[in-house]
């Protein structure tokens, strides 16, 4: 079978072509947008190619000749919603009826309800851009599946970590400046996996029978938390968990002027006319977001540094507050898969390639 790749330059794409390569069992072909993007990619010696994941037809010519195609290219959510029907448009021109789309648990938001599953209906009210389009692309993918006689399989892995994840960089980084912080005990359920298990399920996906097609929660083996997840990071890197700063209660967000203007801008609407727009009063609106922009006030003189504060994003608080271990029964039951990795050994690799990337190894 050869499999191609897209966004194969990406922290999953870069792992799904190492493995599938190095498996020796199927021949994997790597598409990116760019021929900069090809420097982890052109390690080994593959028949990489140039495809714009927004391009139906530069994206059907790199697929040509592939039996099947994983789809794991990123972008902002305008990017995220166009790219499934471009991607269904194209697999269908270069032939190829096999479709793995990388979607994300966040469909669901990052705190589901008890009992979430596969089956829970999709919305798009969550609190974060994001997730409303993954769930908006999400449903795009299906839509373009049924309409081009494709069998599409969605994943919906949840924090995705291992070497070169931000989860495991920014958390190091975090937890040496003292940044680094737990709502509560620390209990919220980290519905995480290692992406050497992802790409196990893609595999797995890659192999089933057409009638397993569908969207399928992937996560590892047990039941892991927040305080468990930061603390085999800390102390791996010789710190103390007790250092962690503690968060009683979990902050609210609220978007600012400049935030509201940005989010407005990038809606379906405005991008739909803003081709049409003159040229001039582009220029007059970006002139009004730059005085929304908040200004941070000048300093009034010497004064010792202040200690650094946690940093504190939405993302994490809402990952935080999660009490539903989100269950693989169903990758399990369909597709035959297991998570070969386990939490401590995953971890153990995770911060081992942290430390060669640091040159401490």
């Amino acid at each position: 079978m050869t499999i191609a790749v897209i966004g194969a330059n990406g922290f999953i794409g870069t792992r799904l072509v190492e493995m599938f390569h190095l498996g020796g069992r199927d021949a994997v072909v790597p598409v990116v947008r760019r021929a900069s993007s090809l420097a982890l990619p052109a390690r080994f010696a593959l028949e990489w190619r140039i495809g714009d994941a927004l391009d139906a037809a530069s994206l059907a010519s790199a697929l040509a000749g592939c039996d099947a195609v994983v789809h794991a290219a990123l972008g902002d959510a305008r990017q995220i919603e166009a790219m499934p029907a471009v991607l269904c448009a194209a697999a269908a021109t270069a032939g190829v009826r096999r479709v793995v789309y990388l979607s994300s648990a966040s469909v669901h938001g990052q705190a589901p309800e008890p009992g979430t599953n596969e089956d829970t209906p999709l919305h798009c009210h969550h609190a974060m851009d994001y997730n409303n389009a993954k769930v908006r692309a999400e449903r795009a993918f299906f839509r373009g599946c049924a309409r081009h006689g494709l069998e599409g399989f969605a994943l919906r892995p949840g924090v995705v970590f291992g070497p070169r994840s931000r989860w495991i960089a920014d958390l190091a980084a975090d937890l040496r400046q003292h940044r680094a912080w737990l709502l509560g005990d620390g209990s919220g359920i980290c519905n995480g996996i290692y992406v050497d298990n992802l790409v196990g399920a893609v595999a797995q996906s890659l192999a089933a029978p057409p009638d397993a097609a569908g969207a399928y929660l992937v996560g590892d083996a047990g039941r892991i938390t927040w305080s468990q997840f930061y603390g085999r990071a800390s102390t791996s890197l010789g710190l103390d968990p007790a250092a962690i700063h503690r968060l009683a209660t979990a902050p609210e967000f609220h978007l600012t002027a400049s935030e509201r203007f940005s989010q407005l801008v990038s809606g379906r609407a405005v991008q739909t006319v803003l081709p049409v727009v003159p040229a001039r009063l582009k220029t007059i609106v970006k002139g009004l977001a730059a005085t929304l922009a908040p200004v941070s006030p000048s300093p009034g003189g010497w004064r010792l540094a202040d200690v650094a504060p946690p940093r504190i994003t939405q993302e994490l608080v809402l990952l935080q507050q999660c009490r539903w271990h989100l269950p693989s029964d169903r990758a399990i039951q369909r597709l035959g898969y297991r998570p070969a990795v386990d939490f401590p050994t995953a971890m153990q690799r995770s911060l081992a390639w942290l430390a060669f990337a640091e040159g401490a190894a």
